[in-house]
């Protein structure tokens, strides 16, 4: 695995505590490498393959890895008028803000994203990214290369599509690393609450049997979700490998909240 891959995006439930504390959960050898739920590409940066589909249903997501991979310096020299600018009501400005070209997009996602509340995406009904600011005050991190995110970039093919549609491309001996939206049967969670409007349980039950043929196809898979007895006994009835892991969560806004979770981890075929 490569160590100097560092994500440039904050996403929650990211999986950088996951590759840097158990890479021995990851196949050594695989064919290409398929992420459906992409978020900040944790586990693909940390993999660094040389074949990829990169997926998620978060269109301006997908068009700040596109634009990066095209062009990043367009993208840095915005970003870097953001990061010259930012301020409270710079913020809000921009957040209210409508974009027109691919590349001020990206900029501006990456901008509300370093200085949002927690790095967290929420749109509200009208799809309008609505997280308030945050206490971060960089929006140029010392972590930056664009230029090496570009190029590991030049292998990969991106796509906006329903998580069914990318498992189904997957082929004997490809890795299929699943990360989706943690929703769990009958919780009353909030955060889970928001992740069912996005992801309901039978998005779960769906992901689960699209899963079931890919094995039967002999992908390899390593899957993370809620450790939770309805997720559990879902992928136990299915015959695939389930293990626990614990976490430490930092989404919370009191900091005394904070703690260690359990994760489900699921393998198949290695």
């Amino acid at each position: 695995m490569k160590d100097d891959l560092i994500p440039f995006l904050t996403w929650a439930g990211g999986k950088r505590w996951l590759v840097t504390k158990h890479p021995e959960l990851f196949p050594l050898e695989f064919n290409t490498y398929l992420e459906p739920f992409l978020g900040s590409g944790a586990v693909f940066f940390a993999l660094n393959p040389e074949r990829a589909i990169l997926n998620d249903l978060n269109a301006e997501l997908i068009n700040t890895y596109e634009t990066i991979k095209n062009d990043y310096l367009r993208v840095e020299n915005y970003l870097n008028i953001h990061h010259k600018r930012h301020s409270k009501e710079y913020y809000y400005k921009i957040r209210n803000s409508r974009t027109r070209t691919p590349y001020t997009k990206a900029a501006k996602f990456i901008y509300l994203n370093r200085t949002c509340f927690n790095g967290l995406y929420r749109v509200n009904k009208l799809g309008q990214f609505n997280v308030p600011i945050g206490s971060k005050k960089n929006v140029i991190l010392e972590t930056d290369n664009f230029k090496l995110v570009s190029k590991v970039l030049q292998n990969v093919e991106f796509s906006v599509s329903d998580f069914e549609t990318i498992v189904n491309r997957a082929n004997p001996d490809d890795f299929l690393f699943i990360d989706p939206p943690y929703t769990i049967n009958h919780n009353e969670n909030g955060f889970i609450k928001y992740n069912e409007k996005i992801f309901s349980w039978q998005d779960q039950e769906r992901l689960a049997k699209s899963l079931v043929r890919a094995r039967d196809r002999g992908v390899k898979i390593l899957a993370t979700n809620a450790n939770h007895e309805s997720v559990k006994s879902l992928y136990l009835d299915l015959d695939f490998n389930c293990t626990v892991l614990k976490r430490f969560s930092g989404i919370a806004s009191d900091g005394s909240k904070r703690a260690k979770y359990e994760e489900l981890i699921i393998k198949a075929n290695y």
